[in-house]
């Protein structure tokens, strides 16, 4: 599969894992919609996890060729999140709570961050730049 096409792939499980996980942080806890939600969410954020995993880092150094610094975030996420998900089945709400803070922050907030910087494709994209 090219780059671009796996872009798009990431694009399409991320963008609603955003818009999710932004409404859970801000709805009430605990409810059944909050519980449906936050399962269609994890596995969001894990697909878009192993997605990135396939492409290939295109800005800094890269580790064997093909994994760069925000690959990391990627394996941060496929830990995060079943740990996020059985902390809530055992009930333990205060790891849980951290689990979900943690791949939010660090997978949506900060790698979505870094992939607006310049030499990006999501840059490129939205700014003209190659």
């Amino acid at each position: 599969m090219k780059y671009e096409e796996l872009a798009y792939l990431h694009l399409a499980t991320v963008l609603p894992a955003f818009v999710i996980g932004t409404y859970q942080l801000a709805r009430p806890k605990g409810t059944p919609a909050h519980r449906v939600l936050g399962r269609i969410y994890l596995v969001l954020m894990v697909a878009t996890s192993i997605i990135a995993l396939f492409m290939p880092a295109r800005v800094g150094p890269r580790i064997l060729g093909h994994f760069g610094f925000i690959h990391l975030l990627c394996l941060l996420t496929i830990y995060a999140a079943p740990t996020a998900y059985l902390a809530a089945r055992r009930g333990d709400i205060r790891s849980h709570k951290n689990a979900m803070i943690t791949v939010y922050v660090g997978a949506i907030l900060i790698a979505g961050a870094f992939a607006f910087s310049p030499g990006r494709l999501l840059h490129g994209w939205l700014f003209g730049a190659a």
